[in-house]
């Protein structure tokens, strides 16, 4: 009766583990990774069929319009990541090409590992309650590429921005941000 009870328990006990590993994934507390993108360009625009006129030596014309001014790709807002549930540093920028997209942009990124980690844009304001960011508007920019370095996420082009305060490092299995800054 005894070794029934002993096998029992050390089968609760190895069941318990085999949970807690694949949950918790604690070996990530001693890995990481890291990235560096070159930030976001425009993409040039070119219409096919279209090429330059050669110059013709003759006069030069009486007056000629002011041409307008090209876009120019334009940071519009920008801040230094906060921890939350983990140590985070590095900034966070949001921008705007010349081209029509726009991205979120991490430099210097600096987190934890963790499992289902993503990069988010909330309406919950930067060093908040670290379980907030999913209690109101965000848009899902895709997974954390790495935990160190610099990274570009593409905000989909139909995405609303009017009312989103920051940027979160959010872990999806837990529902926690691991940092936050304010852009």
């Amino acid at each position: 009766m005894r070794s029934r009870l002993l096998l029992a328990v050390g089968v609760v006990g190895a069941l318990v583990l085999t949970v807690g590993l694949v949950l918790f994934e604690p070996w990530r507390l001693f890995t990481s990774s890291e990235v560096d993108e070159p930030a976001p360009v425009s993409q040039p625009s070119v219409t096919p069929g279209v090429t330059a006129e050669p110059e013709t030596p003759g006069p030069a014309p009486a007056s000629t319009p002011e041409p307008s001014p090209e876009p120019r790709d334009r940071l519009l807002s920008g801040g230094s990541f906060e921890n939350a549930e983990h140590d985070t540093s590095g900034r966070a920028k949001l921008l705007e090409l010349a081209d029509g997209r726009r991205f979120v942009r991490l430099e210097g990124l600096a987190t934890s590992d963790g499992p289902d980690l993503h990069v988010w844009l909330t309406d919950q304001p930067s060093g908040g309650e670290w379980g907030s960011y999913d209690d109101g508007r965000y848009v899902r920019l895709g997974e954390l590429k790495a935990t160190r370095g610099n990274q570009n996420y593409e905000i989909p082009a139909d995405a609303e921005l009017e009312g989103l305060t920051s940027v979160v490092i959010w872990c999806d299995r837990f529902n926690v941000a691991f940092g936050t800054a304010p852009i």
